[in-house]
Order: C-alpha cells, then sequence, then structure tokens
C-alpha cells in the first residue's frame, strides 16, 4: 500500500518502470541495426579550475614570501572566491602569512596575469642581552692629538676621570625577550635567546636603593679593569711642585696641574700624571706616567713605572716601563721597556743613549747627521741570557745532590737488610735529615725549572721583535739583537732589522 508521502501510487510506479524497460529494448534494436542514437549533452562543457587553468604560485629561495599568478577565469565560471584562493595557496604549500587585503583586491579588482604578494613571513626578532650603560669612560686614556705639524700632543691626555659620592657611573639595561617568527610554509624560526648578565664588581660602588643603578660612594678617580669598577683615592695638586712640597707618596693617584721642579720625588701605588714639565725628578708608579710636558733630566732624573710611559719628549732620563714608553722624543736617555718603544709623530727621534725593548722598537729617525752615537736594542738583553745560564747551571746543581742523597739512602738500606750495620737513634736522626734535605732539595728544583721554563718561553716571544724606521737611520747608530750588533756605516732610510737564525737580518720597508 503506497504512503499518503509517495508522489506516485504503486500502480503508477510499475507502470514507469515498464515504459523505461520497453525503451531501452527499442535503443538496443536501433543500434543493433545500425541505427544512428543521438547524443544529447545534458550539462554545458566545465570550466578548468584554478589548478588547471595556469595559474601558479612561486616561493621565495628563504621561504618567506610567496607570489601568486592568476589566469583570468573562464567565460563559463564566476570570479574567484577567497575560499578558493586560500585552498590554491595551501595545496601549494603556503600555510602562513597570508596577505589578505592583496588576495582581497585581486578578486574585487580582477588583478591577472601577474605576479601579486599574497603571503609573507615573519622573521625572528632577536633578544638583546642585558648590558651596562657606564657615565664615564671606560677606556683608560683619551687618545693623545695629532697636530697639523705632525707633532703628537701628550698634554691632552689624562688616566683619570674623576667621579663625586653619589654620582651614576653605570646603569643596567635588562635584556629584551626576542619573538620567534615563521616562514610561509609554516616552519618555526626560533629567536636568539637574550640573557642577563651578572652584577657589577667593584670597589666604593653601591646599588642598594636600586639594583639597575650603580652610585659612588666616594669621591676619587674611578676604572674600568677586568670587568671592575673600582674607584680609588686621588691625590691632586693644583700648582707647581718644589723643593719646598717635599717627597710625595702616596697609595693612589697622583695627579700635578704644573710643574714639577728638580730634586722632587713622588712615589704612587697607581699612576702618576704631571701636566707641566718635569725636571730632575726621580718618579716610582705601580701603574702609569704621563708626562704632558716631557722631562729634562738633567742626568739626574729617573722613572720607573710598572705599566706605561707617555711623554712628548725625554731628555737625560733613566726610565724603566713594564710596559711601553711612548713619546716624541727621546734624547741621550736610558730606556728600558719590557713591551715596546713608539716615537710618535713628524719627529719620532731617537737620538744619543740607549734604548731597549723586549718586543720592537718603530721610529721615525734614529741617530742624526751628527753621527751622535745611538744604541738601539730588541729581544732579551744579555742579562736574561746570563739568569737562563745561571737557572741551568742550578738544575744541574740540584739534580747531582738530589743523586748523592738517593744513592745514600739506597746504601743505607742495603747495609740495614744485610745486617752489615744494626739500626741505632744516630742512624735514623741521619735518614731524617736526609729525606728532609731531599724534600727541601725537590721543592727548590721545581721552583728552579718553572723559572727556566719563564725564561724559555719570554725569550722565544722576543724573538720576533723588529726595530723599524720609517724615516732616516744615520752612521753612528749601533743595531743590536740579544747580543748580536751591527754599527750603521751609511745613512739610510725605511729599513726593518730583525734576527733570524742567530743573525741579524735586515729589509727595506715597502710603502704603497
Amino acid at each position: 500500500m503506497s504512503s499518503k508521502n509517495d508522489f506516485l501510487s504503486g500502480d503508477e510506479l510499475e507502470s514507469l518502470r515498464k515504459e523505461i524497460v520497453t525503451l531501452a529494448a527499442s535503443e538496443d534494436r536501433k543500434a543493433d541495426a545500425g541505427e544512428e542514437v543521438a547524443v544529447v549533452d545534458e550539462l554545458p562543457p566545465k570550466a578548468l579550475s584554478i589548478e588547471d587553468n595556469g595559474s601558479y604560485v612561486r616561493i621565495d629561495e628563504d621561504e618567506m614570501t610567496a607570489w601568486l599568478y592568476l589566469v583570468s577565469p573562464a567565460e563559463e565560471r564566476e570570479n574567484y572566491t577567497m575560499e578558493e584562493l586560500l585552498s590554491f595557496l595551501q595545496s601549494n604549500g603556503v600555510m602562513m602569512g597570508y596577505h589578505h587585503s592583496n588576495l582581497a583586491a585581486m578578486i574585487k579588482k580582477k588583478v591577472y596575469d601577474r605576479e601579486i604578494l599574497v603571503a609573507k613571513g615573519q622573521p625572528a626578532v632577536e633578544g638583546r642581552d642585558g648590558y651596562f650603560e657606564y657615565k664615564f669612560d671606560p677606556d683608560s686614556y683619551r687618545a693623545p692629538k695629532v697636530l697639523e705639524n705632525g707633532r703628537v700632543d701628550y698634554t691632552n691626555m689624562s688616566a683619570l676621570s674623576n667621579v663625586r659620592k653619589g654620582d651614576v657611573v653605570a646603569v643596567y639595561h635588562h635584556a629584551k625577550i626576542g619573538q620567534d617568527g615563521f616562514d610561509v610554509k609554516g616552519k618555526a624560526i626560533a629567536a636568539q635567546k637574550a640573557k642577563e648578565i651578572p652584577p657589577l664588581r667593584g670597589q666604593s660602588i653601591s646599588n642598594q636603593d636600586n639594583p639597575d643603578i650603580y652610585l659612588a660612594t666616594r669621591d676619587g678617580k674611578i676604572e674600568f679593569r677586568d670587568g671592575r669598577i673600582d674607584i680609588q683615592a686621588l691625590h691632586e695638586i693644583h700648582g707647581d711642585v718644589t723643593l719646598i712640597t717635599g717627597k710625595i707618596e702616596f697609595f693612589g693617584d697622583v695627579v700635578i696641574d704644573g710643574n714639577v721642579e728638580a730634586g722632587v720625588i713622588i712615589r704612587a701605588g697607581r699612576n702618576i700624571e704631571i701636566r707641566g714639565t718635569a725636571e730632575a725628578v726621580n718618579l716610582f708608579a705601580g701603574g702609569d706616567v704621563i708626562l704632558g710636558r716631557g722631562i729634562q733630566g738633567a742626568q739626574k732624573a729617573k722613572i720607573s713605572a710598572r705599566g706605561n710611559i707617555f711623554a712628548d719628549f725625554i731628555e737625560h732620563t733613566v726610565v724603566a716601563a713594564g710596559g711601553t714608553v711612548q713619546a716624541n722624543t727621546i734624547l741621550n736617555s736610558r730606556i728600558s721597556a719590557d713591551e715596546k718603544v713608539i716615537l710618535t709623530g713628524k719627529k719620532g727621534a731617537i737620538i744619543g743613549g740607549y734604548t731597549h725593548a723586549a718586543m720592537g722598537i718603530t721610529a721615525t729617525e734614529i741617530g742624526n747627521a751628527a753621527e751622535v752615537r745611538t744604541v738601539v736594542h730588541a729581544g732579551s738583553e744579555k742579562e736574561v741570557y746570563q739568569r737562563f745560564q745561571e737557572v741551568r747551571k742550578k738544575d744541574a746543581e740540584l739534580t747531582d745532590k738530589l743523586k748523592e742523597i738517593y744513592e745514600e739512602l739506597e746504601e743505607i738500606r742495603k747495609k740495614l737488610q744485610s745486617g752489615a750495620i744494626k739500626p741505632m737513634e744516630s742512624l735514623n736522626i741521619r735518614v731524617k735529615k736526609m729525606k728532609q734535605d731531599l724534600t727541601a732539595l725537590k721543592a727548590e728544583q721545581v721552583e728552579n725549572r718553572k723559572e727556566c721554563k719563564d725564561i724559555e718561553e719570554l725569550m722565544a716571544r722576543r724573538q720576533n721583535a723588529e726595530i723599524a724606521v720609517s724615516g732616516n737611520i744615520y752612521r753612528g747608530t749601533v743595531v743590536c739583537f740579544a747580543q748580536m750588533q751591527i754599527p750603521i756605516e751609511h745613512n739610510t732610510c725605511f729599513m726593518k732589522y730583525y734576527q733570524q737564525r742567530g743573525m741579524i737580518e735586515s729589509s727595506v720597508i715597502a710603502y704603497s
């Protein structure tokens, strides 16, 4: 029985089925008889999809940008849709960073037959490590000024940067966290991790009120060295220093604004700076010495510094530096530097005297037209070789003494074992004393061999020392390396001297 919701009754459905079977049989008979059967297309031809019509997606090599080229859709179909374009991009590997406004414009304005940027990756935003902003110049010195005439002005140099109690000396800026990025294919781009750095270390600074702001807790000279800020005591004299002032001894820095008269002795635990001229004075510094207007030593002055010595000129003075000696002119002085001697400025001359620099000498001129005897020496001096020989000789002596004690102890052991001698208190005391001597000699030998190794390394470093002259080197000059020397027989220029295979060699300095 048919349902009231059916469109046709049961009888009607059965009649329709019979008509379909009769029609199919008729078509088969016509086909067997060779009759032509008309084919009717129920749908129009299907237009090519975006995947097949020549449109394409281009992704740059860095995969940070993607470009879409659209071919005009066929007349049979409507314009592209946003869903269609996004699906096309995804099927071509573009997963993130869509430029929706460009896509919408392409659809609305029918932008075809040219590449349009449709996706862009997000570069990683790099983090920034924490850092300190210093409210003073952390460099030790201002560079000396080179004047128009080629002379170097040392008067503007200073080893000092002064602060007052309560001044802000440093501000800490915290690390800035980075942000990860991505490319158009959806691959993450990790940002560099930012990190904080440890608090400042130092003397006479405090950040108790604010952990990011460091204040000076005293007046003095501020210095940054080896990651530390130190504020040291400063003894400053405004005006000249005479014999009436007498001896100056200070554990910190000494600064003199004026001149220093002959006969004055200055000892400083750190740096000495004289902004005027110095006469026949004695200066001893645990740090550096700066002589803004040079020194006229009158063959009585002496300067000794564990660090460097800077001067406009050095005349008739004995100088010893643990670092470098730098000046415009050195005249008839005895100079010794554990690092280098550097003559600056247009003149840059060494005239007369003896100048030694373990790591090399650089000058514009050496000697003068009057052929004043001028000795320049680089590398290790003879005292170093003498000490090396003494240390090696001592090592041999210690080895012999140790050998004697070992042999004597072995002989006693064998005699005791064989019964040739009997243990007794005096023998025990003697053996104990020998073992004590053995321990002391071993310790002494270790120290001696360490010194021997240090001297060997020192001499090896100094093997590469050079004496370079960018101007004239005059007859009367004697060039020395280690224990070798050669006199300059004829005036020459633009020369470099060095030691090689136990000989002093020379070559011409080439300038382009």
